[in-house]
């Protein structure tokens, strides 16, 4: 498999594409996590929340099949003297195609929209059983800072200023 053959993509969140995405995402974390994962407990990414002008939601796709997902929402609209902040969710990768950089390909796109949304700071958050993700993060230049949304799974929060570098 050729990492450039990965396409990554907008799609309408509430399509066929992007639910199995979810479910598959969800399923993943349910054998994960040492006590289960219950996704009506976790923090909501509604729909709306991820369409423009509010955020987005990107499916990676190889030879037309999805192999992972991402979303981005506005936590805190910008305003005319401060900067927005992201919030950035749902990133899947196929163990099919993990290890071949499309975890940080999915988080650069999912950043790029975060700064067309207007916004200048990126969040997340994650579990301590997603030791990948938890590299990546770091790797990528996020910051820890204090868990944010009162998800019961977030373990960790991370925080990357993106006019910086981007």
């Amino acid at each position: 498999m050729s990492a450039a053959a990965i396409i990554i993509e907008r799609v309408d969140p509430s399509g066929d594409e992007a639910r199995w995405c979810v479910e598959q995402y969800f399923a993943e974390l349910s054998e994960r996590f040492a006590d289960g994962f219950d996704s009506d407990a976790t923090a909501p990414a509604d729909d709306d929340e991820l369409v423009a002008p509010h955020g987005a939601f990107l499916v990676a796709r190889l030879a037309g099949e999805a192999v992972g997902c991402g979303a981005v929402k506005t936590w805190t609209p910008a305003s005319a003297d401060v900067g927005g902040v992201a919030d950035i969710k749902r990133m899947w990768v196929s163990p099919r195609v993990r290890g071949e950089g499309l975890g940080k390909r999915l988080l650069e796109a999912l950043e790029r929209e975060a700064i067309a949304l207007g916004l200048g700071t990126a969040r997340l958050e994650t579990n301590r059983s997603l030791a990948e993700a938890l590299a990546m993060y770091r790797g990528r230049g996020y910051r820890e800072i204090e868990p944010y949304s009162g998800d019961p799974y977030a373990d960790f929060a991370f925080e990357r200023e993106l006019a910086a570098r981007d």
